[in-house]
């Protein structure tokens, strides 16, 4: 069992160390932004999977539907290849479930995270990137009786931006998002008894989305 659970646990993880080392490079790295960007505001729009829990009501299985989903991201430069992230990521969600009583419920999960983007100028004209941020997990049950649910979790993001102008970018991407739950544990419960239910069950320690998005990139007090 403690291996399993260790096995488990190591995407995660590493996914966790990978997040503190990019942040601890950009504190490191030499400040240089006297003639670049200053930071930027970036929305986006997205679509979001997600995977399987388990559902207590009828011990069949549940899945959170796909869907679309919207965000932002503040970035405060570090230079002019690397930028301080304070992410913000939204969907909601119906239950893809044999319960009736389930399906006229919506999940709402949000993701509210910091870490960091590097940016890769490339020959052909485009800028590639790769983004780690780390954070919190937000689950709320529609309508509100039942609970909200605050995980610790992490993402790995890439993708390409292009240029419309120096203070206009367009950026295409995936995101992965891994949050650590405990296992045999229920989420987002109803509040008042007798009923009990929990609309999502976890067999396991992690949760996975993976959201594909496009956006556009604001950037102030560059030259």
């Amino acid at each position: 069992m403690k291996h399993e659970c260790t096995s488990q646990l190591a995407g995660p993880v590493s996914a966790a160390v990978l997040a503190v080392a990019l942040a601890a490079g950009l504190l490191l790295a030499p400040a240089a932004v006297a003639d670049g960007p200053r930071f930027e505001i970036s929305p986006f729009a997205g679509y979001r999977i997600g995977g399987e829990w388990d559902s207590d009501s009828d011990g069949e299985g549940a899945d959170i539907d796909d869907g679309n989903s919207w965000g932002v991201g503040l970035g405060l430069y570090r230079d002019e290849r690397s930028f301080w992230e304070l992410l913000y990521s939204r969907r909601n969600a119906g239950l893809d479930t044999q319960d009736p009583a389930l399906r006229s419920v919506d999940v709402t999960l949000e993701y509210i995270h910091f870490g960091g983007t590097l940016l890769f100028e490339q020959p052909q004209g485009f800028t590639s990137f790769i983004s780690l941020t780390a954070g919190l997990t937000r689950l709320e049950g529609s309508p509100g009786r039942y609970s909200t649910e605050n995980e610790f979790s992490a993402s790995l993001a890439g993708g390409l931006r292009f240029a419309f102008s120096e203070a206009v970018h367009a950026t295409f991407g995936v995101r992965s998002y891994v949050t650590l739950v405990d296992s045999n544990t229920g989420l987002v419960c109803v509040s008042d008894p007798p009923e009990g239910t929990c609309l999502l069950t976890s067999s396991g320690n992690t949760f996975w989305e993976i959201e594909a998005m496009a956006g556009l990139n604001f950037r102030f007090g560059g030259r």
